[in-house]
């Protein structure tokens, strides 16, 4: 939705950075018209302000929510990074953390990640009708993780196989269990489930057909 506010300044730039402030946004977001140009006068009399109207496209109150959120969050962390929102659709949100420094908010295999993300979605949807979520990414970390994750469970697969021998995998997260499934659920002859408690469940890789639990790859992220 296009909207537009006026504002006015001693010069038309000092107009717009006015506006820029206001709306929290970057010069190459808005269009600008110039209704009315300064006039210094002389010896003070007679001058005017400039007044210009600036056009933008109004962001949906979420993505506002989110990007205020994850930035207040970031400054408090003490981290230069800013939050970039993408709407995927009205319910699902990406969040790609630019800047400096960023391994120390991923964390430890995505820990910090994980945490920023979970505490994102709590604060995002609290008192809110609709339930929205969000995806956290920092520096590609997710799609390189599920990679390497995707890889790994190929391989113990193999061995499992290879040993007829069922082989349990190192703990993770909820997340991380359900790219082990996916990348499992329809390679012959071994199937998988989860044991143990949080923080330490993990993924078993059975030979054959499981005995095990239920699978848990259906667990939301």
């Amino acid at each position: 939705m296009l909207k537009s506010i006026e504002t006015t300044g001693k010069t038309e730039e000092e107009a717009i950075a006015s506006a820029l402030a206001q709306l929290g946004l970057e010069r190459d977001e808005i269009s600008v018209e110039i209704l009315e140009r300064a006039k210094p006068g002389f010896l003070g009399i007679g001058s005017s302000l400039a007044k210009i109207r600036v056009s933008y496209e109004a962001q949906d109150d979420s993505v506002v929510k989110i990007r205020n959120f994850v930035n207040g969050l970031l400054k408090r962390m003490d981290s230069s990074a800013t939050a970039e929102v993408t709407p995927i659709d009205e319910f699902n949100f990406k969040v790609n953390l630019k800047g400096e420094g960023l391994g120390s908010l991923i964390g430890r295999r995505g820990e910090t990640l994980d945490a920023i993300q979970h505490l994102t979605n709590y604060v995002v949807n609290r008192g809110d009708g609709k339930h929205i979520r969000v995806n956290l990414d920092a520096e590609d970390y997710r799609s390189k993780r599920e990679e390497s994750l995707g890889l790994l469970a190929k391989k113990v697969a193999a061995k499992v196989l290879k040993y007829r021998k069922n082989m349990t995998l190192e703990p993770m997260n909820s997340y991380e269990r359900h790219v082990i499934h996916t990348a499992l659920q329809n390679f012959d002859g071994v199937s998988t489930y989860s044991v143990g408690t949080e923080p330490n469940r993990r993924v078993v890789v059975a030979y054959g057909k499981s005995k095990g639990p239920k699978q848990d790859f259906r667990q939301k992220r």
